[in-house]
């Protein structure tokens, strides 16, 4: 996925002829992709109020852009890491105007209007304002609000989610794991009878021997031999693997530890084993129980994140937006008249669209234009630096939001 910047400027006519040779330079240069970033009149309210909404909003973007994460690395976690297949799910609800020959749904003034679920770069760039979810008559507090309250629940409902489907994936994962370890270690519920054991005796019990293959003509010629009270011909291969085979041997239960002691001489490994046949059926239950809960929650739980990612996106470029009111009043006063511009850089010019901005911009404040440096790029007429300070208004919009492997 991409980065983006979403920066303004002031929109007097001076700056505006700046904004479009910015435009024009950072094309041509192919420095970045320049895209417009429309911003309806908000109601501002007092410059007090701004400052304190500007560090709220500084915090509510932060957390926003974590949900959104969250979100996603639960999606990862679902589809097993395929980050290709994540990424297709990655998708907002974009709110997308056509003219009254496009389209045949609600007519809005002189345009149809619809939503349709595009990609994160697609409703970045063409980014509209949802007013029935953010209605610009509210003030920019009660915006922040509603946005805060929305994210905010959607983590909350995420946190219960996602912790119910773990648990269930944690739990059958853990007995899988068990059925896929090697004889000395597997679970052998799907493994043994009750046919392989002497059961219910008074005086004799039938023990699991784990037997390396190589060991398997000494096995056959010693076991007998591991006690004199073992019954003859009584042992049994019930199991293989790679390794080797899990057999059974039927002898006295007060011979069992002489029969263990010697075992171990001969690098045979006497499993400790007692056959209890309702815990064998409960924890095959258990295993079907986990895997049908895991397939049933998993069609809800994935839509859920699907559409809860969408409306957690929405929010955030919103609040980007808000930002950027705020920023742009406070850097450049009133009344409002700024342009947002969103810029999707060349991974490779990063540098230098960074300096050309600088550039074009360093008169809009001292600070600025004090600590710019006379190093020239090669774009007739532009003299840029590197610096950390920006005399316009700037966020990142980061949209890799699935975490790197």
């Amino acid at each position: 996925m991409a980065e983006f910047w979403l920066i303004s400027a002031p929109g007097d006519k001076s700056n505006q002829q700046q904004w479009e040779r910015m435009n024009t330079v950072t094309t041509k240069a192919n420095l970045s992709s320049n895209f417009k970033f429309t911003i309806p009149d908000l109601k501002v309210g007092t410059l007090d109020a701004l400052v304190s909404l500007s560090d709220e909003l500084g915090k509510l973007d932060t957390f926003a852009e974590s949900v959104l994460k969250k979100i996603a690395h639960s999606m990862s976690d679902m589809m097993e890491d395929s980050e290709d297949k994540v990424q297709e799910n990655l998708l907002a609800n974009g709110v997308c105007p056509y003219s009254v020959h496009s389209i045949n749904h609600m007519k809005t003034h002189s345009f149809y209007v619809y939503t349709v679920s595009v990609d994160l770069v697609t409703y970045l760039t063409r980014f509209q304002w949802d007013m029935a979810k953010y209605p610009i008559q509210q003030s920019l507090h009660t915006l922040s609000e509603v946005m805060s309250k929305q994210i905010s629940q959607i983590d909350t409902d995420l946190k219960a989610r996602s912790v119910a489907y773990s648990n269930i994936k944690a739990n059958l994962q853990s007995l899988e794991r068990k059925a896929m370890g090697n004889l000395l270690t597997r679970t052998l519920t799907d493994i043994v009878n009750k046919n392989d054991f002497v059961l219910d005796s008074e005086y004799l019990t039938t023990l699991l021997v784990v037997v390396p293959k190589a060991n398997y003509v000494m096995w056959q010629k010693t076991y007998e031999s591991l006690s004199d009270l073992v019954v003859p011909r009584s042992t049994k291969k019930i199991m293989e693997d790679s390794e080797g085979g899990l057999f059974t041997v039927t002898l006295f239960k007060k011979a069992v530890d002489e029969f263990k002691a010697k075992a171990r001489e001969n690098k045979f490994v006497v499993r400790e084993f007692n056959f209890n046949e309702k815990e064998l059926q409960s924890e095959k239950e258990e295993m079907t129980r986990l895997a049908a809960d895991k397939k049933q929650q998993y069609g809800p739980l994935l839509r859920w994140l699907k559409v809860n990612f969408s409306e957690a996106f929405i929010a955030w470029i919103h609040v980007k937006a808000l930002r950027v009111s705020v920023e742009s009043v406070l850097r450049y006063g009133l009344p409002v008249n700024f342009q947002a511009l969103l810029l999707q850089p060349n991974k490779k010019s990063m540098k230098r669209l960074r300096d050309v901005l600088n550039a074009l911009y360093k008169h809009l404040d001292g600070v600025a234009a004090a600590s710019v440096a006379d190093a020239v790029v090669d774009i007739p007429g532009l003299s840029v630096g590197n610096q950390d300070y920006y005399s316009y208004v700037y966020f990142k919009i980061d949209l890799n939001l699935i975490d790197q492997k």
